[in-house]
């Protein structure tokens, strides 16, 4: 594993679950200004930072004819893809 994991390597590795990665989700769709939200066990992602770093997402929230379900699955994306800070 790299020295800096993404989210998605964590969560391969059972160490962000599930449950993590969509509570991050509804924070952010509920507030897109959430900045450093807690993810797993000793970790933090600052999730306005991953989604704007993630050209797609930007792309499909910023796009009124996008579903919601497609956004959200973006965001899920940029998530899994960002390398979170250690706690």
């Amino acid at each position: 594993m790299a020295t800096d994991p993404t989210i998605g390597d964590l969560f391969k590795q059972a160490l962000v679950l599930d449950a993590d990665v969509h509570a991050a989700v509804d924070a952010y769709m509920a507030d897109a200004e959430t900045g450093v939200f807690p993810v797993g066990e000793g970790y933090g992602l600052d999730l306005a930072a991953a989604v704007d770093a993630y050209g797609p997402a930007k792309r499909a929230l910023a796009d009124p004819n996008t579903s919601d379900a497609f956004k959200r699955t973006m965001v899920r994306t940029a998530l899994l893809l960002a390398r979170p800070d250690k706690a």
